[in-house]
């Protein structure tokens, strides 16, 4: 079985894609919420950078577990 593991590059893409779906969820919820756009994008700015850390890391312990990974038929 041919192991397959993913690049820091992919986790960093996937890191940032994700990041900007997921803060725009949040900005959405904090303005519907509070009804406060500076409150949403003051929030959303903090939670940016923060959750992209964690979800980086988070990535980069899971490229190093071979559960689930399936070799690539060519």
């Amino acid at each position: 079985m041919m192991k397959q593991h993913a690049r820091p590059s992919r986790s960093i893409a996937k890191s940032f894609s994700w990041r900007i779906l997921a803060t725009l969820t949040t900005m959405i919820l904090v303005w519907i919420g509070t009804g406060q756009v500076n409150t949403a994008l003051a929030i959303g700015g903090a939670e940016f950078f923060i959750k992209m850390i964690v979800y980086y890391s988070h990535e980069r312990a899971w490229a190093r577990i071979s559960w689930g990974l399936v070799p690539y038929d060519k």
